[in-house]
């Protein structure tokens, strides 16, 4: 049965600033990079059609801000130097972690979570931002994909801030969501063992339990045998298919390659691996057979 569909308000910021000594142009024209608005829609509807609909981002406030975010340990990009960097290919600064309270506060993110204007946030830059591809914050906050933000509890529940750049595609945006997916499906299954343990299920591929892959994760297709190798031509046996008729998971399994999920494109894999997430309802062992749940809302998780 069909569940129905959830809304999530988004801020979208967007790192953008002029460079001085190129005309005083934006950083995306200066460089030809892709538009982020353009990113945006066709991430947006991605996620909604690999959801079967659930999963609804709008966008409900859109900053584009004339400026380097700040890094941790205080230090901004002058944007003649960062195009110097570019160019040459090196000397970028080190450690480059982006100072996320200096973000929080800026845009006043904790007050608008607290007012439910927003539900999290969307950060856009370039290459050495230093953004997480996802970070959580909140109380009772945990791991996805990077440390819990600290001192953050006084919001009154918790959020995700997703990083992306503009130097990239839809198809890394969407992986930032699918290991953002992995750290918060993995942990509601960490107390149940063997075949009960339908996470460990759904991410076999071949390379770790040979003649029983399913589905794999997010760097491993079934028949992968590094990250990344979602094009490889070999062939394997895989019970991926089971994974559409959930929960009833019987069946043999088939022999499946690249040409099932997308001949090695990113984006096409991870759609089609988003699109075997279990997403209906019912429960068991205290779990939601709706996993788009506690992907799309962290305050879902136990």
């Amino acid at each position: 049965m069909n569940i129905p569909p959830i809304t999530r308000r988004v801020l979208l910021v967007i790192y953008n600033p002029r460079i001085k000594g190129n005309g005083n142009r934006r950083l995306i024209e200066v460089t030809g990079w892709n538009d982020p608005d353009l990113l945006t829609a066709s991430y947006i509807k991605d996620l909604r059609d690999a959801s079967h609909g659930y999963a609804n981002f709008e966008i409900v406030e859109r900053l584009e801000v004339d400026r380097f975010p700040v890094n941790a340990d205080g230090f901004v990009y002058d944007g003649d130097e960062y195009i110097h960097c570019l160019r040459s290919r090196g000397g970028f600064h080190k450690p480059d972690g982006t100072d996320y309270h200096r973000i929080l506060a800026d845009f006043d993110v904790i007050n608008r979570i607290n007012r439910r204007q927003i539900d999290e946030v969307w950060l856009f830059a370039f290459p050495y931002a230093g953004f997480w591809e996802s970070t959580m914050a909140g109380p009772g906050a945990f791991w996805c994909n990077s440390p819990a933000l600290t001192n953050t509890a006084r919001a009154q529940r918790r959020f995700v801030i997703m990083g992306f750049s503009f130097e990239r595609g839809v198809g890394e945006m969407l992986e930032n969501m699918g290991h953002r997916a992995e750290s918060m499906i993995e942990p509601l299954f960490r107390n149940l063992r063997g075949e009960a343990n339908l996470w460990e299920r759904f991410t076999r591929y071949d390379k770790t339990h040979p003649g029983r892959a399913e589905v794999g994760n997010i760097h491993f297709a079934p028949n992968s045998l590094r990250d990344y190798d979602w094009g490889n031509k070999g062939e394997v046996r895989s019970r991926y298919h089971t994974w559409k008729n959930f929960p009833f998971l019987d069946g043999e399994a088939q022999i499946v390659d690249a040409s099932h999920w997308g001949q090695g494109d990113t984006r096409a894999h991870h759609l089609w691996w988003f699109d075997l997430l279990p997403h209906i309802e019912g429960s068991a062992n205290g779990i939601s057979y709706n996993w788009w749940q506690y992907v799309i809302d962290p305050n879902t998780a136990p």
